[in-house]
């Protein structure tokens, strides 16, 4: 049995009762943090909170070499754990399907997940939320500061009067030890970037979504670049057109002053 477990949004804590009883239950767990993290807390952490031994695989050892997941699943039972909810990336969803193949059961223990915390810390109603988009760091990605999907995406959500949820890169050096080479982009950066392209636009910044003080900040994305919101992870959200009790939310939970705020 292989079951892939979503670990929250936070710490060791943010795990489900149902994700915490599976990791405890199982013969090996194993776990990636390449695609995002839990910033709150270590892999030592975890592993004293719960009582188990981690074993945390890079990039490749699940996307090109599967093959020790795979087969202490075959074995007995494993678990996969990731931050967040276990099936967001494509990453896992591969993982999974490479199980079935090979007959293994699977099943999945769902976490918070950004994108739901996003809509409730600020707000915004989740079922006007667009196409999500992920903002790399700039030349990461070969091209300017905004890559051209980032921009059509967005443009395309606000044609429909939906909200962008912005998702900020993390960049890991795998080979230089479990934190060495870490960066995370911040929101005052990605306004700062997002800005050139609509400087007077209406952004929400969601800063350690999940932690006992998270940030929630709504101002023009020239006004946001300006600010410090502190240690990662963060967010970003480019509202379109705002429902009324929207605009309250912004206003009240999130400190937007009203020359920010799109026509409601």
């Amino acid at each position: 049995m292989l079951t892939f477990v979503g670990l929250g949004l936070y710490d060791e804590r943010s795990i489900t009762v149902e994700g915490r009883d599976a990791l405890r239950a199982a013969d090996r767990a194993f776990a990636e943090f390449y695609t995002s993290r839990l910033v709150g807390t270590s892999v030592e952490a975890l592993e004293a909170h719960h009582g188990v031994d981690i074993e945390v695989r890079d990039r490749a050892g699940v996307e090109q070499e599967p093959g020790p997941i795979l087969d202490a699943a075959e074995a007995g039972d494993a678990v996969f754990l990731t931050a967040g909810d276990a099936m967001i990336s494509t990453t896992h969803v591969d993982l999974r399907l490479r199980a079935v193949d090979r007959g293994i059961d699977t099943r999945v223990v769902h976490g918070v997940t950004a994108q739901s915390a996003a809509s409730g810390l600020t707000g915004l109603q989740n079922y006007r939320f667009g196409k999500a988009v992920t903002l790399p760091f700039p030349r990461a990605h070969g091209g300017g500061d905004v890559p051209a999907s980032v921009v059509d995406s967005v443009a395309a959500n606000r044609e429909r009067g939906l909200h962008t949820l912005v998702y900020l890169d993390i960049k890991v050096d795998d080979g230089r030890g479990p934190d060495a080479g870490e960066r995370f982009m911040t929101a005052d950066v990605a306004a700062g970037l997002l800005a050139t392209e609509w400087p007077d636009r209406l952004g929400v910044v969601v800063a350690r979504a999940g932690s006992p003080d998270p940030v929630v900040a709504a101002d023009r994305l020239e006004r946001l670049a300006g600010r410090d919101f502190g240690a990662p992870l963060h967010l970003l959200v480019l509202p379109d057109d705002v429902h009324h009790l929207e605009a309250d939310a912004l206003r009240t939970l999130a400190g937007a002053p009203d020359d920010s705020l799109p026509d409601e």
